[in-house]
């Protein structure tokens, strides 16, 4: 399954072919891209100029007769998408100060396909300390049916397009709604606003649990959280101080986010600020290649408003104990044994990034649990199963609906 060299740049590429499933990709868009990018030489800066064009490209008007409604949506799907794809690497290209502008186009493009839907999804503003949090409400259609209704939420560097594929489109076919929010740390709060992730997610999700309560078309008994990847720390949080979510979906299950770096770099943080951030600045950072500084840029930059800045300026951040000590707090093992609702705990063959934290995070649980892990025999495997979404999303919303409408 090896269309990059590249671990990392491999993994993006199979998310946006699997995303073709739910048309949030084009299997022969996709392998063009791949093509063009091999040919010319994988680096970040081919990737997201390569996927920024083919973006910019579906924005456009489509060769031959006027574009159709339903047309002009899919293409907008696949140009978040794209946008989406650019995004991920952009700090490590030649322009990285393009940033928040490549995510406003992302976000256009999400926006376009979100208002073409038939229903368009309900739009606001979710009160949230300082700065409110975006939300879109799909719904299978604008009856206003009491329907269960499942909260996604997303990971430290996924889009709004990422739900679609794991989540929304599954929710509506099966007459559920679905909630997309960004969260401190994700979206328009981070590239925008500059709010960085909290550790409190609980703080997060109430308000939208909230929102949804003052709604006719919410049953506010069937009420499912679901988290992917890192958010597969973040929705537990909330669900152990969050009694009104019903269910409970780790995408896989993470106790500890900060276990999710490599030792080496985990070894850096020591007790005392000054003598971390000495050893990273004149020991760490000089000997980091080109594409090992861009990576570093990129996992730091939601936890850090000064390592995001830094970084749009072609900079390495010198501040690395403040993030790395937010990194560690979001450690959640000490509140697991708080969740009463039934969970399901997701695993994956060859769990790149969090290896070994579901089965010790479903071990911790006390309420109501299930263990499920998706294979290699089917494609299903590696972080989130990037070429696997339709399997992905079956083994979520049929535990749903057993656990929360008894079908």
């Amino acid at each position: 399954m090896t269309l990059f060299k590249d671990p990392a740049f491999n993994f993006n590429g199979l998310l946006a072919l699997g995303g073709s499933g739910y048309g949030a990709g084009e299997v022969g868009e996709v392998l063009t891209a791949v093509n063009t990018i091999n040919k010319a030489g994988l680096s970040a800066q081919t990737y997201t100029e390569t996927f920024k064009k083919l973006g910019d490209q579906l924005m456009e008007a489509p060769q031959g007769s006027k574009p159709g409604t339903q047309t002009t949506r899919f293409r907008a799907l696949r140009a978040a998408q794209y946008y989406g794809q650019a995004l991920f690497f952009v700090l490590g290209s030649d322009d990285p100060g393009s940033e928040e502008q490549l995510y406003k186009a992302g976000r256009g493009a999400w926006d376009t396909f979100c208002e073409l839907c038939d229903p368009a999804p309900v739009t606001a503003n979710v009160p949230y300390e300082k700065t409110p949090l975006p939300v879109w409400l799909f719904r299978p259609d604008a009856s206003g049916e009491r329907r269960p209704t499942v909260i996604l939420t997303n990971g430290s560097d996924g889009q709004n397009v990422d739900m679609w594929t794991y989540g929304v489109s599954a929710a509506l076919e099966r007459g559920w709604n679905a909630l997309v929010y960004d969260g401190p740390g994700q979206g328009q709060l981070l590239f925008v606003d500059q709010v960085v992730f909290t550790p409190q997610w609980e703080t997060v999700v109430t308000p939208l649990v909230d929102w949804l309560a003052a709604r006719s078309d919410v049953d506010m008994g069937k009420i499912a959280l679901t988290g992917l990847s890192m958010a597969g720390d973040l929705a537990p949080r909330a669900a152990a101080f969050e009694n009104r979510i019903a269910a409970l979906v780790t995408m896989p299950g993470v106790l500890m986010p900060w276990l999710g770096f490599p030792p080496e770099i985990r070894k850096i943080l020591t007790p005392d600020k000054e003598e971390t951030n000495n050893i990273w600045n004149k020991e760490v950072v000089p000997a980091l290649p080109p594409a090992a500084a861009a990576t570093m840029k990129k996992r730091i930059e939601p936890f850090s408003v000064p390592a995001m800045l830094d970084a749009r300026e072609g900079k390495m951040f010198t501040d690395f104990y403040t993030p790395a000590k937010l990194i560690e707090s979001l450690d959640i093992t000490n509140v697991v044994g708080r969740i009463k609702m039934p969970t399901l705990v997701l695993d994956y063959d060859y769990e790149q990034f969090y290896p070994g934290q579901p089965r010790r995070l479903f071990d911790k649980l006390t309420a109501p649990k299930d263990y499920v892990k998706l294979t290699t025999a089917t494609g299903a495997q590696l972080h989130c199963s990037p070429m696997a979404p339709q399997q992905h999303c079956e083994v979520v919303f049929d535990w749903l609906q057993e656990k929360l409408t008894g079908r």
